[in-house]
């Protein structure tokens, strides 16, 4: 009997320990199971973690590449016209929306498809935007070589203009330089007045009251007849100018010269012969009196009288 009881104790025994084991089997394996949820959770979790990360990094670098393409428009230099100014004005105010969206810490994966559909469209008028631009570089080109054409031809007209110009100058100052009066003869003589207030010729200077210049002008088809000032230069023996107090000038070949007098005659451009006086302040003295005539810029004639 009491060996039956034992056997009995022993068998409850063995089935509450075989409980046990049992309990701990299924503990362990829902522990497992459930470190294995929670590892493949966080494991899928990491991963679309990375894989948003890696996707707004790579809309990050589209990004630079649709603003470095607008960069690039502006080391063009292009005066861009108002459509294309608000087209790009549009495009950077949507680059600067889509970076201040990626900043974000927290992105779901529906603000990477947002922001992946906006740089399509980006790219596509950015695109289009790069053509109007390429297009309006080669039009401005085209514009400057004709501007560089058309500088040349007028320039080239300008040349012909100024050479034509200088020629006419040319000819002018050739037609003036021989449409001036010229002396065909002239004498030069000492004159005493008489108390008859006849004039006679005289060569000793102390019996000389004024000089008398005699000329003849020549015929001159290319004069214009009329009113003639003729302008007087007489170089005493000392080889001075004589001049009045006042120093008159006039020209003469481009230079400004003074002179001795002047007086006016009527041209006829019939070989008149003409006869001018002049009375000096100061008495004759000996030698050689040298009276040289200017007409219209240019020396008619000179001659010489010696008094003794």
């Amino acid at each position: 009997m009491e060996t039956e009881l034992v056997k009995g104790n022993k068998q409850e025994e063995i089935k509450r320990n075989t409980s046990k084991v049992y309990f701990f089997i299924i503990a362990i394996a829902a522990l497992v199971v459930t470190n294995v949820y929670f590892y493949v959770k966080f494991k899928s979790s990491g991963e679309k973690v990375y894989a948003l990360t890696v996707e707004k990094e790579n809309l990050e670098v589209e990004i630079d590449r649709i603003e470095a393409e607008l960069d690039k428009m502006k080391i063009e230099n292009v005066q861009l016209s108002p459509p294309l100014v608000e087209k790009e004005l549009d495009a950077r105010n949507k680059i600067v929306d889509l970076r201040a969206k990626l900043a974000r810490k927290e992105l779901s994966q529906s603000d990477i498809d947002y922001a992946q559909s906006t740089i399509t469209s980006l790219k596509s008028e950015v695109a289009y935007f790069t053509l109007d631009v390429n297009r309006l570089i080669q039009e401005n080109k085209i514009l400057a070589e004709k501007n560089d054409l058309l500088q040349k031809e007028v320039s080239e007209s300008s040349n012909k203009i100024s050479d034509l110009k200088n020629s006419n100058l040319n000819l002018a100052s050739k037609v003036n330089v021989a449409a001036a009066l010229k002396v065909s003869n002239i004498a030069v003589y000492g004159l005493q007045e008489k108390r008859n207030k006849k004039l006679e010729i005289e060569e000793r200077a102390k019996r000389v009251d004024k000089l008398s210049v005699n000329f003849t002008i020549a015929d001159n088809t290319l004069a214009k007849e009329g009113k003639k000032d003729v302008f007087v230069r007489i170089i005493d023996p000392q080889g001075n100018l004589i001049v009045n107090q006042d120093g008159n000038t006039f020209y003469a070949h481009g230079e400004k010269l003074q002179f001795t007098f002047k007086d006016s005659l009527q041209f006829t451009n019939h070989g008149e012969e003409y006869t001018l006086y002049w009375t000096g302040d100061n008495k004759f003295v000996k030698g050689a009196y040298t009276v040289l005539l200017y007409s219209d810029n240019a020396i008619m004639g000179r001659s010489t009288v010696v008094l003794k």
